[in-house]
């Protein structure tokens, strides 16, 4: 390569660095000022200095005095697992359907599917609720996670590319074999689509782990709150209430967002690979 090219080369990769790493900066400053505001007492937080000059560790044991933490954690987890875990399950069944079987009407099928996409939230929301109540499931955790029993459009459409691009060899070996329709969905296709069903179930987790409209809708007693939930009520209450404990608001921010972070980063290879791969099929 003459030297004019490699130089050209070299700037240009220059360039392409120094614009990540402005990205990186933009994208991670909101939340190391969190961390650093966590960090100071109650007449510094806003004073914008990522190095605290007052540092002090007392508003990580006050937020648990302050707030019920444990218990909004403890109800986070549970619709959050059982969310991820059901739409998983039950987008992966409708997507198998979709794409290993051969019938009329499929791909119209498919495509109400879809259309379901287009509805906004706000259309549902009404009905939703009503038949929540007329189920006496107002004020419970039921309707954060029940509803994902009957899947997802978009992780229908998610899993549906990625068993696309499955060859049929393996699926018609075990029917010959004398395996069931429900054998070879659990025991072939499912491992076959690791990489999908962890992205399926990051997205999943990551999206009912921070849900704030449904908590509001249905949950009354703070008892039952999640986190969002929680943390709206202590923003309504030292936010805007007159009290203005805003180290305890951050605090609890960064308590709530830690669990997002480590969960990424566990599973960002699986994460990577599914949404390589799963872009690639079909």
């Amino acid at each position: 390569m003459p030297p004019q090219n490699r130089r050209r080369l070299s700037v240009g990769r220059v360039l392409v660095l120094l614009a990540l790493v402005a990205c990186t900066i933009v994208f991670i400053y909101p939340f190391v000022w969190l961390i650093s505001a966590s960090l100071k007492p109650r007449g510094e937080v806003f004073d914008n200095r990522l190095v605290p000059e007052t540092f002090t560790l007392q508003n990580y044991v006050d937020v648990w005095y302050e707030a019920p933490m444990a218990l909004w954690l403890f109800n986070t987890l549970l619709v959050t697992v059982l969310a991820a875990v059901t739409v998983t399950i039950s987008s992966a069944m409708v997507a198998w359907g979709f794409a290993y079987f051969r019938f009329p009407g499929r791909g119209l099928l498919f495509g109400l599917v879809l259309a379901t996409m287009m509805l906004p939230g706000a259309v549902t929301m009404i009905p939703t609720f009503l038949i929540w109540d007329a189920l006496g499931q107002v004020g419970t955790l039921t309707p954060l996670w029940a509803q994902n029993l009957f899947g997802s459009a978009f992780y229908i459409f998610l899993l549906r590319q990625f068993f696309l691009g499955l060859p049929r060899d393996p699926f018609e070996a075990a029917r010959i074999d004398g395996a069931s329709n429900w054998g070879i969905f659990w025991r072939i296709a499912m491992p076959l689509t690791k990489p999908a069903i962890v992205v399926t179930l990051l997205f999943e987790f990551q999206a009912a782990w921070t849900d704030l409209m449904r908590p509001l809708i249905y949950l009354r007693d703070s008892s039952t709150f999640t986190i969002p939930r929680g943390l709206k009520s202590l923003l309504d209450q030292y936010g805007f209430g007159g009290n203005w404990h805003w180290e305890i608001i951050v605090t609890a921010s960064v308590i709530t967002t830690i669990p997002m972070i480590v969960l990424f980063f566990l599973g960002q290879r699986h994460f990577i690979e599914g949404i390589a791969t799963t872009g690639s099929k079909g």
